[in-house]
């Protein structure tokens, strides 16, 4: 399978050199110093499930110069979604899909217009990596799964292909037939996560322990679910009760990427999360006070301490 990663960060880094390691044709799409190491030394990849070096790989920071994929992994920070759908135009024949595994909901409404709706299929990944240096992912734990759909649930040629080709690369993959669902599950415990674990600038554990704490991060997920619902997803009334549950099962060490990201001074993305489900909200009639707390109180952080 022809497969172009553009952004190769923690995810598109892994699964695009697993999938290139599995025999596939991949190319690479990167900038900076990550760049610079890539053409250099090639793409190392340090994981509990075995490190692995691609020594020499196709890489570049111009998607013009590249043949047409049959798939795009949509990886890049979600600011940058708009700008960069723009930059993979070349890339697309009729039928190439293009899966993002960008956190948010928000990610495929714009992949839809700037690129067209039949380009664009769902998708989420379940992976902590992360660039643990320029031309290195480090990945940490043993979770490491794909999962994507096309939105009208029909098990297309191109999403068949892309699950073969995960699975031959020893990628834990699934196929939704209901993916718009499969996204808001994932986002009504990722706008918890981030958004506490951010603003109170600790890992879940203290906030999950504390009943005050623990009260918010209840009433930020039910105010996620609540969208949703008023939106048309399938959620049930009380998932929210049932994400609350979940976090009592993960590390209490667990935090977010947006809290590493504060904790660096990088940008936040916290306008695609706590404060997409805030604007949400507003449209359709739902009070969201908690994300909009949130979303509020992050407005100083969000663009960076060299903002």
């Amino acid at each position: 399978m022809r497969v172009v990663v553009m952004g190769t960060g923690g995810v598109g880094g892994y699964f695009g050199a697993r999938l290139a390691q599995g025999g596939h044709d991949v190319s690479f799409i990167a900038r900076g110093k990550h760049l610079d190491a890539l053409r250099a030394n090639g793409l190392r990849v340090e994981s509990p499930l075995g490190d692995f070096h691609l020594p020499t790989i196709d890489v570049t920071d111009d998607p013009s110069t590249l043949a047409p994929a049959d798939l795009v992994l949509f990886g890049v920070k979600l600011w940058d979604t708009e700008a960069t759908a723009e930059l993979i135009k070349p890339l697309l024949t009729e039928h190439t899909g293009v899966v993002s595994f960008q956190n948010g909901v928000v990610k495929d409404d714009i992949l839809r217009r700037v690129l067209g709706p039949q380009h664009v299929i769902g998708g989420v990944c379940y992976i902590a990596a992360t660039i643990a240096e320029p031309g290195v992912i480090r990945h940490t734990g043993s979770l490491q799964k794909l999962v994507f759909g096309e939105y009208d649930g029909t098990p297309s040629a191109r999403v068949r292909a892309f699950r073969d080709a995960c699975a031959e690369s020893g990628i834990d993959v699934e196929v939704s037939d209901r993916i718009e669902q499969t996204i808001w599950e994932k986002f009504v415990f990722l706008v918890g996560l981030s958004g506490t674990t951010t603003t109170v600038r600790t890992p879940i554990g203290p906030i999950r322990a504390n009943p005050r704490s623990r009260a918010f991060l209840h009433d930020v997920l039910a105010e996620v679910v609540a969208v949703a619902r008023a939106q048309g997803v399938a959620l049930a009334e009380d998932y929210a009760d049932d994400r609350l549950a979940f976090t009592d099962s993960v590390p209490e060490g667990m935090t977010s990427s947006m809290h590493h990201d504060l904790e660096r001074g990088n940008r936040l993305e916290v306008a695609w999360l706590s404060g997409d489900v805030v604007e949400r909200g507003k449209a359709l009639g739902v009070p969201t006070p908690c994300n909009r707390a949130i979303t509020d109180l992050l407005a100083v952080h969000a663009e960076g301490r060299r903002a």
